[in-house]
């Protein structure tokens, strides 16, 4: 029987709200590179939100736990992490998923 690794996907999202502001310029040409470059995702989705209450989300597709756990404990990890106020006052959600269809 044959079994496909596992994709696994970190979708990061930003939730709206009063108060809340959001650079999408930054977010897509400095900090999504930034990602980029210290998680070495196989895919990346950047979406700004247009109606609902999420104003912007990403996902980083990675081919397998080992690269998923790979990257989130990359060396840059905390270049990352102190980039949010950079481009945001929101405090974003993370999911981690296993892809199970496309």
């Amino acid at each position: 029987m044959y079994y496909r690794l596992a994709m696994i996907k970190l979708t990061v999202t930003y939730p709206g709200g009063e108060g809340i502001t959001f650079d999408h310029d930054y977010y897509s040409t400095k900090h999504i590179p930034l990602c980029k470059e210290a998680f070495v995702p196989a895919k990346v989705e950047v979406d700004r939100g247009i109606d609902g209450p999420a104003m912007a989300s990403a996902s980083f597709y990675f081919s397998s736990k080992d690269d998923f756990q790979k990257a989130m404990t990359s060396p840059k990890m905390g270049e990352v992490l102190g980039d949010l106020g950079n481009y945001t006052n929101s405090s974003p959600t993370m999911q981690i998923s296993e892809v199970v269809s496309s």
